[in-house]
């Protein structure tokens, strides 16, 4: 029997893991053993995928086709394509001069390399560390990002070198001076760069974080008490696979070995109305670039996701610590290198918090109150890039807020210094022997917008004076101010900048559909101020391989396979040449494509630029960063007054001798009111628990 459609994975779903084993075996069929660097879905085109999403049944089902890159003998790398009902290649193209992305295998595999190298021995005991003790030599590989020397055609890792005395130590804080670098073809160190001043092994005392240290410097804090996050009716969300509804919102959660996290078909429903109001979203691209120009500094600028995959470096949350309360988890499902399957327990977690205050008034007058509180789901991943920990989590508020929001934690990339060596301004020590230098982190955000359906256009939105001059019959007193609203109709205008003088939002709005009380198109409007400028220059590698993070926006028109800003296949690219990515889809040829009233797709970098501080090591506080994609006269009033206050009395309730006191209090506004609440403020006939004060500050005074 054939399988029924109830039995398919949802066409947005992940790639199962039969379905992983049948793009394997079908590709081993053809070509033998090759190395499976992506086997991933290959999502439907979406003019197929809307027209399926409007009519399940009767538009024809997408088909599920996993998208491959592969490694084959002799370092040849190809594109290819699987229909995983027929177990057919329909795509199979040999890629010339491009690198894929690394796999966790390859990285791992380099530390063992290091260890054996004659050269590399030579060095460490230039530096101090005895052959014997090279079991305590660990580098961290990244990729080479780009180097003349070497080019695209040879497969490169870079090798940052550390030390670690005790296996608890903190990797990070006995950092070596020099850096191997490892062929992949050849499984062995084929030159070192070495600095020009040398820097030996810092003989400094440990300064570490784990339980043992702690204790040993005083131990831990003894004064915090349990807090208990408890849902003892369950979570107000459902999950029908893939699919999530919650509080008017209904979306389905993806998951990629480059993106992790992806959100599809985001509606929201208004009052029976369901609206539709992004298509797509996901964090596309990051570029992590740090400010030392000395050789070969130049080459710490990683573009963790697409030379990594943030998917691929995902954790296995944990009940308790990365997530408290009542957790849904969804696990993740990728190849080894071999063509083998892994999977990642837990790779998202799906939780609600409390929010705080959704809304609240108090009437000065009488003390009539309402307070509503709020609360929020959270879909979170984790990763490990190396030294740091990114928690990703999308954030719902049920005033159809979605809240982007990045942690920064884990532990700083640093370098060997001699004592009291001068940074030069580039770097900061933060333990002796340690310089951390100065870094941003940029990520690329991609909103594929359906705001109301998919004619989009996006405006920039500036708070400015009026032009006209005080004392002027249009500003006489001088006090008027508006909102200016420039519509970006091409490629080329929608390459702008943050202005926090002006505090610029962009608005994605649909001129085509008007708000009944304002006249003004419907909109969501992206609200970030977390906007730091690419700070290496126009014209230098950074600039040229992260094309995304020289303009805090760009809008491009819709293509199905325009998903990467930095290009498909990012190790390895020097940005000369073929452009790639934002600088294609933007570049010459392409300056003048509309993006007015059309289906577009509007990319938003931002982050933040670090200068480390001893505060920051040896682990270092999350450090968080966040954004709004808030409606805008899209909902003809505040769509959350149905959401039931923690407390309320109006104001006829508050008069002593009211003859409707008792008759409300009696026909349920109790019910109104959450049992802590009640607790907090009495029975409504003055009889508390002894806890009015506690319950003054609600009431207001």
């Amino acid at each position: 029997m054939g399988s029924t459609a109830v039995d398919l994975p949802h066409p947005f779903d992940p790639l199962t893991l039969s379905e992983i084993e049948t793009a394997i075996a079908t590709v081993k069929k053809a070509h033998g053993d090759v190395f499976f660097h992506v086997v991933s879905l290959q999502e439907p085109r979406k003019a197929e995928m809307t027209a399926w999403l409007a009519e399940p049944d009767t538009s024809p089902r997408p088909k599920r086709v996993a998208d491959l890159v592969v490694i084959a003998p002799g370092g040849k790398v190809y594109d290819g394509l699987v229909d995983l009902a027929e177990t057919k290649i329909t795509k199979w193209e040999l890629l010339d001069g491009e690198q894929p992305i690394i796999t966790m295998e390859e990285l791992q595999l380099v530390e063992h390399i290091v260890r054996k190298d004659a050269r590399v021995i030579e060095q460490c005991k230039i530096s101090g560390i005895c052959p014997q003790d090279m079991d305590k030599v660990y580098c961290d590989p990244w990729t080479i990002g780009y180097d003349e020397r070497f080019g695209s055609s040879v497969r490169l890792q870079q090798a940052l070198m550390y030390y670690r005395p005790d296996v608890d130590n903190c990797q990070y804080q006995y950092p070596l001076d020099f850096c191997p670098i490892y062929d992949a073809d050849k499984g062995e160190i084929i030159a070192i760069d070495i600095p020009k001043v040398r820097r030996p092994l810092s003989k400094a005392p440990a300064l570490d974080y784990h339980p043992a240290a702690v204790e040993a410097r005083g131990g831990y804090r003894g004064d915090l008490k349990p807090i208990n996050i408890t849902q003892p009716e369950g979570v107000s969300f459902r999950m029908a696979g893939r699919e999530i509804e919650w509080q008017n919102w209904k979306f389905h959660i993806g998951f990629n070995y480059r993106e992790g996290i992806v959100l599809n078909n985001i509606t929201y429903n208004d009052k029976g109305t369901v609206r539709p109001i992004f298509y797509r979203l996901s964090l596309a691209e990051m570029v992590v670039p740090y400010g030392n120009p000395e050789h070969p500094h130049q080459r710490k600028h990683a573009l963790d996701q697409g030379e990594y995959g943030a998917g691929y470096m995902t954790n296995s949350l944990s009940l308790g610590c990365d997530c408290k309360g009542s957790i849904h988890y969804l696990d993740a499902h990728f190849p080894t290198r071999a063509g083998g399957l892994r999977t990642i327990k837990n790779a998202i977690c799906i939780h609600e918090e409390d929010a705080g205050i959704l809304f609240k008034h108090t009437d000065f007058r009488d003390e009539s109150v309402i307070v509503t509180r709020g609360r929020k789901l959270i879909i979170q991943q984790i990763f490990t890039a190396a030294n740091y920990e990114y928690v990703v989590a999308w954030v719902f508020h049920q005033d159809g807020t979605i809240q982007p929001e990045i942690k920064l934690t884990g532990i700083l990339n640093t370098y060997a210094m001699h004592p009291e060596e001068d940074t030069l301004g580039w770097g900061t020590q933060v333990s002796l022997g340690v310089n951390a230098h100065n870094h941003q982190h940029l990520f690329c955000l991609r909103i594929d917008a359906n705001v109301d359906g998919p004619n989009n256009t996006v405006f920039v939105s500036d708070a400015v004076p009026s032009d006209a001059a005080v004392g002027s019959p249009e500003n006489y007193y001088g006090n008027a101010f508006y909102n200016r609203r420039t519509k970006l109709a091409t490629t080329a205008e929608a390459m702008t900048d943050y202005h926090g003088t002006t505090s610029r939002t962009w608005e994605i709005a649909n001129t085509n559909k008007l708000n009944p009380l304002s006249r003004k198109p419907v909109s969501y409007k992206l609200v970030s101020r977390e906007v730091p400028g690419l700070l290496p220059k126009e014209g230098s590698l950074v600039w040229k391989r992260a094309p995304f993070a020289r303009h805090a926006v760009h809008v491009t028109p819709y293509h199905d396979d325009q998903l990467y800003p930095a290009g498909k296949h990012v190790p390895q690219t020097s940005g000369d040449g073929k452009p790639l990515g934002l600088a294609a889809w933007t570049g010459p040829g392409h300056e003048e494509d509309s993006i007015d009233n059309t289906d577009i797709v509007l990319w938003h970098t931002f982050g933040v630029t670090h200068f480390p501080s001893p505060e920051d090591f040896p682990v270092m506080p999350a450090e968080p960063m966040t954004l709004l994609l808030r409606p805008r006269n899209f909902f003809a009033g505040n769509p959350v007054m149905d959401v039931p206050p923690s407390y309320v009395s109006v104001p006829s309730q508050m008069g002593k001798n009211s003859s409707n006191k008792k008759k409300n209090d009696a026909n349920g506004w109790r019910g109104l009111v959450d049992a802590t609440s009640r607790l907090a403020f009495g029975d409504g006939n003055g009889n508390g628990n002894g806890n009015e004060n506690g319950g003054a500050c609600c009431k207001g005074k």
